[in-house]
């Protein structure tokens, strides 16, 4: 055996020694990381179970007590008159009151407990934890502590999903008001009037898609009144969001800017500008680094210092330089500069109100998802300001800014379930997204039922839900919904197999979204003339679209024009076989026996005719 052959046998049989050990460990780190977890788990269901059977007692024992305490009192009256009689009521009161009180405490002393420990927690195990003190504090009546353990048991946090026990507890929690179990048991209307924006946006897009309810549109985003950027800085780059690892952020930037990086300097003027427990905030040492990172042409620098004068932060106020510095920023596409252009055009900050100024800076900044500016664009829409008005165009804007808010997250949540097999959690989460109106949440759900994977419905339900989920996507602008509407009706699935219907969606598609896919499917049902009338020239156009659309069309549609070219090539040999003997039957009687002799002949004069021709 030679030498080089060896070596590289030894190496792989190293390697694989190595990932078995590494699968080992793995393997004992995902049981104890199981153990402890079930352990959490376990305990925690234990308080589940008795939690709604406590609910009803508590109804059961106050009964109790007040019959007692009439008969008590009933007793006493008699024997002491009505001023004891007072007396004793009001210490029994106040006992009672003093009693739930402490009750009452005790169980929101242990829900904050449980939330300290959620917002500090880097595990499962530390997360399982918290719900443990959830589960206390549920036990003693605290409603928050009931909705979070109720949320646990829908979306199944820690394998603890159990639909029906959700159910029940969110029952019994709607009754006593809570807006947060009226929203999971669809009553939006209440949920809303509540303050749930959750709710607000289930109704919204219910309102805006026409679902179940009369179409029409509605100004939204009430609690977006009056936003600046300067505010929205406050709300969306909290210095707590540096967390822990701002230290060795500040670190690596100071280390960066010493090097020369633009974007280092910008981003350390704008940590302390904001201020963490890294960099205490200090307009000072924000406006020295913001003018670093603006020396050296960079964006993010100039548009930090327009802020800087723009609020008179550690400077006094100039709507002059702050309009300066923006338009530098703005002139190299920083979308937040873009939009704090438009936002001075628009208020008349330091220069003339221009609204069409204001719409398009405020479109530009849009493009690149700028919040602020989506909103300022749907207000512009709502009230006709500087443009045509349009209810439909701004409520879809402010569909876009309330998908930009906290509940978005769930999307990780859905996606790490989905992926580390909860099926069920995942659903249930993308479900709820899918209700607020999100598409790519409709999309999943749709994918994960049409997938029969989920457990928590029937499978003959799976399919007409998933079609419902794809044509509210598919209303959204989403191509590959549509053509997944087309496949439903080819071929019945949740519904009739209807082609005619299928070859409508797949033209939608096909048109208008410039699907290759949908291109392909109708050119196939062209070929075969189903639901649409047989036509083999359209199906050859819309066969070469698919593959001048999609490069990853090119090969299923080689083998579709092959199929399409050999069966006609078929056709028309036993075609041109069938009128051929008839014609040389009726030439024979004309010409003679040797016509086709003749025409030879003529054919190979008029080759030598040419050919001289050419070369003479």
């Amino acid at each position: 055996m030679k030498p080089l052959s060896l070596l590289m046998e030894i190496l792989v049989i190293l390697e694989v020694i190595i990932k078995n050990i590494e699968a080992e460990k793995h393997n004992r780190k995902q049981k104890e990381r199981n153990v402890t977890t079930q352990v959490s788990v376990n305990e925690i269901k234990q308080f589940l179970s008795h939690i709604l059977e406590r609910r009803k007692l508590i109804k059961v024992i106050y009964q109790r007590e007040n019959a007692v305490g009439k008969k008590k009192i009933q007793r006493k009256l008699r024997i002491k008159g009505i001023q004891n009689k007072d007396l004793s009521k009001r210490n029994k009161t106040h006992l009672r009151n003093q009693a739930k009180k402490n009750f009452t405490d005790e169980g929101d002393q242990l829900f904050k407990t449980g939330i300290k420990i959620l917002q500090q927690s880097k595990s499962q195990k530390q997360k399982a934890e918290a719900y443990v003190f959830f589960a206390k504090a549920a036990d003693m009546g605290n409603l928050k502590a009931m909705e979070k353990m109720a949320d646990a048991l829908l979306f199944g946090n820690f394998g603890m999903q159990n639909i029906t026990a959700a159910i029940q507890l969110y029952e019994s929690l709607a009754k006593e008001g809570s807006y947060t179990a009226q929203n999971a048991l669809i009553y939006y209307t209440f949920g809303s009037a509540g303050g749930s924006m959750m709710s607000q946006m289930i109704l919204g897009y219910r309102y805006l898609s026409g679902i179940n309810v009369l179409q029409k549109y509605v100004k939204g985003v009430p609690s977006l009144n009056h936003f600046s950027e300067e505010n929205f800085w406050e709300v969306k780059m909290r210095p707590r969001e540096w967390g822990n690892k701002g230290q060795k952020a500040l670190y690596y930037f100071l280390k960066a800017a010493k090097a020369g990086s633009a974007n280092a300097m910008a981003f350390i003027g704008k940590m302390y500008l904001e201020g963490n427990a890294a960099a205490p905030q200090n307009n000072a040492t924000a406006f020295k680094y913001f003018s670093m990172a603006a020396n050296k042409g960079n964006a993010i620098g100039l548009h930090g210092l327009g802020l800087l004068y723009f609020y008179g932060k550690g400077v006094p106020v100039n709507y002059a330089e702050a309009l300066k510095y923006f338009q530098k920023a703005a002139e190299k596409g920083w979308p937040n500069a873009q939009f704090q252009l438009g936002f001075m055009y628009y208020s008349g900050s330091g220069v003339w109100k221009d609204y069409k100024l204001a719409f398009k800076y405020f479109y530009l900044a849009s493009q690149s998802g700028q919040p602020l500016a989506i909103y300022y664009l749907a207000e512009m829409y709502a009230t006709g300001t500087g443009v045509l008005r349009s209810c439909r165009t701004a409520v879809e804007l402010y569909k876009g800014v309330c998908e930009l808010g906290h509940w978005a997250e769930k999307f990780l949540t859905a996606y790490f379930a989905y992926k580390d097999g909860d099926i069920d959690s995942s659903l249930v989460q993308y479900a709820l997204l899918a209700e607020m109106g999100y598409e790519v949440a409709q999309s999943n759900s749709a994918f994960i039922l049409e997938s029969k994977k989920a457990k928590i419905l029937e499978k003959e339900k799976m399919y007409p839900m998933a079609l419902l989920l794809w044509n509210r996507a598919a209303i959204q602008g989403n191509a590959f919904a549509r053509v997944k509407i087309g496949d439903y009706h080819y071929y019945g699935y949740g519904t009739k197999k209807d082609y005619q219907t299928a070859a409508t969606h797949y033209s939608i598609a096909a048109d208008k979204y410039h699907s290759a896919q949908a291109m392909f499917n109708l050119a196939y049902m062209y070929e075969h003339g189903l639901g649409i009338a047989k036509d083999i020239h359209l199906a050859r156009r819309l066969y070469d679209m698919a593959a001048q659309t999609s490069p990853d069309a090119h090969i299923p549609v080689f083998f579709a024009l092959m199929k399409l070219e050999t069966v006609h090539l078929l056709r028309d040999i036993l075609f041109f076989n069938f009128t051929m003997r008839w014609k040389w039957m009726k030439l024979d009687n004309t010409l003679g026996p040797y016509w086709d002799l003749f025409v030879i002949g003529l054919i190979i004069v008029v080759l030598i005719f040419l050919l001289r021709n050419r070369y003479g």
